[in-house]
């Protein structure tokens, strides 16, 4: 019976994704992102943080109050490797 519950407890922890924690970008990761933000005509933004801690969801970069010059400010969600636009949302 132990070997069984030992298994079992072994199973359930291989089988459940662990979350990680959002992190910020590193320097390089930064620059790379910083590029393709002014690329599509943003001035400033505040937070850049990879959001990778939703289990069965996709990492994506995430930009907190991007503007452009002095409009209206966007949060902004980009695919890690690719950096392709996944969705912009006006932030009021």
């Amino acid at each position: 019976m132990k070997v069984f519950t030992a298994a079992m407890l072994i199973a359930m922890t291989v089988s459940v994704p662990v979350a990680a924690k959002d992190r910020a970008p590193t320097r390089a990761e930064r620059d790379t992102i910083e590029k393709k933000l002014r690329s599509l005509g943003y001035t400033s933004w505040d937070d850049i943080k990879l959001d990778d801690d939703r289990p069965y969801h996709q990492p994506k970069w995430e930009i907190d109050d991007a503007r452009k010059g002095n409009g209206p400010r966007f949060d902004v969600e980009l695919e890690p490797r690719t950096l392709k636009v996944l969705q912009t949302e006006r932030d009021d």
